[in-house]
């Protein structure tokens, strides 16, 4: 008996929304999997935190990118920024319920990458 590849694989899945070009989900898609932005929801998953902490955490981001990728990441709905009248002021930053359903998501993701980052990239 002879097997082609095409009956060897799996069923296709439906032809999803996130491939056309102009889809919704495509902006959030680079949104949340952007670099930065994947790191700063992931250091959120820790609790909230202030600018400092976060731009500590994530090594290498400019102030430029933690800003906008915080005014992305909030504009989304998925981080709350919370500014408190204080001198001098005082911004901290959480995830909002939608981001930590989000980062439920990430988070095995992130453990994967962990785990597996050394024998794929480090050689």
């Amino acid at each position: 008996m002879t097997v082609s590849y095409e009956s060897s694989r799996s069923p296709q899945p439906p032809e999803s929304p996130v491939f056309p070009a102009g889809c919704a989900s495509r902006t959030l898609l680079d949104h949340v999997t952007s670099k930065w932005g994947v790191l700063i929801l992931i250091a959120l998953a820790d609790g909230q935190q202030r600018w400092s902490e976060l731009r500590r955490r994530a090594e290498g981001i400019s102030e430029k990118m933690l800003a906008q990728t915080l005014k992305t990441l909030e504009r989304d709905g998925l981080v709350y920024r919370e500014a408190r009248p204080t001198i001098p002021p005082r911004v901290d930053y959480s995830l909002t319920p939608r981001g930590r359903e989000l980062t439920d998501h990430l988070l095995p993701l992130f453990g994967w990458v962990q785990e597996n980052a050394e024998e794929i990239i480090g050689q």
